[in-house]
């Protein structure tokens, strides 16, 4: 299939990326709080589902490309701060709020992020859970991609596993949005996912029977309890290779191995709602919803 390259396609594409984001974050985060029963007998929790950080900084990325310039860095780094320091009660991370107070209050970003675990830079999951409307936007251009998935972590995530898990979870999204056979979608991302340990995961993601019950396969790839790429991608992208074809499905799959189940959550929503389409995502989902909230990005540069 032949992906349309003009901007209000590619936005198009990046708004759906990321009402799959958002849905499966929000569907991930009521799992904390209810019941167990509901996630055993696959019972939808009763919205409104309240989403979390890896909504809002999505949100801030499908605004800047809404610009139609692709990732800035110094925008996106400010845009992040600006939202980050309106709502910081959203489940951002110890590190994140670190980092966002500090652009927040004059750092410049490759000093706060670089800063981060004693100059080694931050390799959490949080590039990846954010990634979905990059996935969209660039998904007719590899090269670009990759680029840009690579910016819009470094913001926040120095470490390259950081950046990689972006990559390769921006990767799966635009193998999503293309007819490729599910069962190909690893390799696809394996081969452009820069070497380290979160393409090893991938590689290991690969390997496994795609049969495999989800707590085998999260007990051997990680389920995010690390908050780390190396521990979240893996599994999340195994999730949406084996249920390319049904939102629900992936997201039932995806929370039910416990963890970072918001995240997992979100990555794995954001890829799948790139193949199965806005009508794919349960309509009663998209209503309980948190509404989205975008911003005026003009006063930011």
């Amino acid at each position: 299939m032949t992906l349309q390259n003009d901007p209000a396609s590619r936005l198009e594409r990046a708004k759906l990326a990321l009402d799959g984001l958002s849905v499966g974050d929000g569907f991930g985060e009521r799992f904390f709080v209810v019941h167990p029963d509901l996630l055993r007998e696959r019972r939808a929790p009763r919205g409104p589902w309240r989403t979390t950080d890896d909504t809002e900084m999505a949100t801030v990325i499908a605004d800047v490309l809404a610009l139609g310039r692709g990732i800035d860095r110094d925008l996106l780094a400010r845009a992040f701060a600006a939202r980050y320091r309106r709502d910081p009660a959203r489940g951002y991370g110890g590190t994140a709020h670190q980092i966002l107070s500090a652009i927040g209050e004059g750092t410049h970003w490759t000093r706060a992020a670089g800063e981060a675990f004693g100059g080694q830079g931050s390799c959490g999951n949080g590039g990846a859970m954010r990634v979905a409307p990059i996935a969209g936007y660039f998904a007719d251009d590899l090269d670009a991609l990759i680029d840009h998935a690579r910016r819009s972590a470094e913001v926040t995530h120095a470490h390259a596993e950081g950046q990689a898990g972006a990559i390769a979870a921006a990767l799966a999204g635009a193998y999503a949005c293309d007819d490729g056979d599910p069962s190909r979608l690893l390799d696809f991302v394996i081969e452009h996912t820069p070497a380290g340990e979160t393409r090893q995961g991938l590689e290991k993601a690969r390997a496994l029977d795609p049969r495999t019950d989800p707590w085998i396969a999260a007990s051997q790839l990680g389920n995010g309890s690390r908050v780390i790429a190396q521990d979240t991608v893996s599994y999340a992208l195994w999730c949406a290779a084996r249920h390319l074809a049904s939102f629900e499905a992936a997201l039932w799959t995806a929370v039910s191995v416990g963890g970072d189940i918001d995240t997992l959550g979100a990555i794995v929503g954001g890829i799948v709602a790139l193949r199965v389409g806005r009508a794919g995502i349960p309509a009663l989902w998209l209503e309980w919803r948190e509404k989205l909230r975008h911003d005026d990005l003009s006063e930011l540069g």
